[in-house]
């Protein structure tokens, strides 16, 4: 899948920054007020247009001048955003005009040598002229626009689709496999990424935090063809500091959204904690197939029944995805680091099967004719069908009398019918039920 370039929207302060990124992302997200520095830290939301996927950020009301404590965090802030982002909204306000503010954020703008559409916001009856004074800001043909009332937004749109990198716009290349590599800082995945390539493509440290953006690693390995993403480790939310991490964060987020397979890295020595758990729960929530990956292995003493003691605790800690795989390495050592390739092989390979329709509504009748389903009222539920309907992850949908007569615990149990019958080991998967106009349904 491809990365997904950032949009970053800039301006002085009041100049409706938050109302037109609501409307460019189709949501209410930031807040909307008449008041002078609302929005104070950056937001991001994931949106499109015409095909061409990109983040918009929403950033806080520039003041390059101020020293006003507020103002100057709001500065930083924007600045990072600025910095990262591959083109910039630079958004003025077309009733007040030009003001002073504005020319200094132009300033500040061309100095980052980045793509800038000027947007000229608060032009409700699409008054062109009031455009005009708009280009001594040296920032090329202004687009008028009114937020709130969602005039010329497609304009400002293609506009700024139309700066964004022409390869992002891939959505992958079909026969590379895309392996993610997360987990909380310092557990090692850097030199994981290292070892796995045979050499150092990556910063490796002992300081927390030394991967700050999501690195791609095309390689070829056999024959075949990968893409490694080594990503900045992933710290409690609280923990995250503002600035850069918080954009470190999100690029590792992002990483395993368009990931095929994650290597979820666990630090041996350390155990299975709080934020592992949390980490795993977005790679499940994402319904991406995994390799738990636990690292430093050398450094864990250890006999034969360690590993299994390992995963009993992961067992028992990561009940919502008991299909897991792990593999236990040494990035120091270079210990089984060679099966990595192979397992994240397997689990997307999992991820990827078809079910024969006939061959998977026999295995639900049988599990249907073990266990009744349950009843409500004197009225119980009957599973019609079952069609498979995607993968990655394995998706079935089940055709029933009435989907509310489904209980969690009986959809778990045709879950693990359904893992029983074909494993799909280190991937999630999805039971959707729908309702079957029957005659004979009840």
């Amino acid at each position: 899948m491809a990365y997904k370039p950032l949009v970053a929207v800039v301006g002085r302060p009041n100049v409706g920054k938050s109302t037109l990124f609501n409307k460019l992302v189709g949501k209410r997200l930031s807040i909307v007020e008449d008041v002078e520095g609302v929005t104070r830290d950056r937001l991001y939301c994931d949106t499109e247009w015409c095909g061409k996927a990109f983040t918009l950020i929403d950033t806080g009301g520039l003041d390059v001048k101020s020293d006003d404590e507020m103002f100057s965090h709001i500065r930083e802030q924007a600045s990072i955003a600025v910095d990262i982002a591959d083109c910039i909204v630079f958004v003025t306000d077309g009733r007040a005009g030009i003001t002073s503010n504005d020319r200094e954020v132009a300033v500040f703008l061309r100095k980052s040598g980045k793509p800038v559409v000027l947007a000229v916001n608060k032009l409700d009856n699409n008054e062109i002229d009031k455009t005009f004074d708009f280009y001594e800001l040296g920032m090329g043909e202004p687009v008028a626009v009114s937020a709130e009332q969602s005039k010329g937004l497609g304009d400002l749109l293609d506009e700024v689709t139309a700066h964004l990198p022409a390869a992002d716009e891939d959505d992958g290349d079909n026969g590379t496999l895309d392996i993610a590599v997360v987990g909380k800082p310092n557990a090692g995945k850097s030199s994981l990424t290292n070892k796995i390539l045979g050499y150092d493509r990556v910063i490796v440290s002992g300081i927390a935090g030394t991967t700050r953006d999501a690195i791609d690693t095309p390689f070829e390995r056999k024959g075949e063809r990968y893409n490694l993403i080594d990503t900045a480790g992933i710290r409690k939310k609280a923990s995250v500091e503002k600035g850069v991490e918080q954009y470190s964060v999100l690029r590792a987020l992002a990483a395993v959204r368009r990931a095929d397979v994650v290597l979820i890295v666990i630090d041996a020595e350390e155990g299975v904690t709080e934020q592992d758990i949390k980490i795993c729960g977005y790679v499940h929530d994402q319904g991406k197939p995994s390799v738990i990956v636990m690292n430093k292995w050398d450094a864990v003493e250890k006999d034969t029944h360690t590993s299994s003691a390992y995963d009993k605790e992961l067992a028992s800690k990561l009940k919502f995805m008991d299909y897991f795989t792990t593999v236990y390495v040494s990035a120091k050592t270079g210990q089984r680091v060679d099966k990595l390739l192979d397992a994240a092989k397997e689990v997307y390979a999992q991820a990827s099967r078809r079910i024969p329709t006939s061959v998977l509504n026999d295995i639900v009748r049988d599990a249907v004719i073990a266990v009744e389903p349950p009843s409500v009222n004197g009225r119980r539920l009957k599973v019609l069908y079952v069609t498979q309907n995607s993968v990655c992850p394995p998706t079935f949908v089940f055709f029933v009398n009435d989907e509310k007569l489904a209980h969690f615990s009986y959809r778990r149990y045709l879950e693990n019918a359904l893992r029983r019958a074909f494993e799909f080991k280190g991937t999630p998967i999805r039971l959707v039920f729908r309702n079957r106009r029957d005659e004979f349904a009840d």
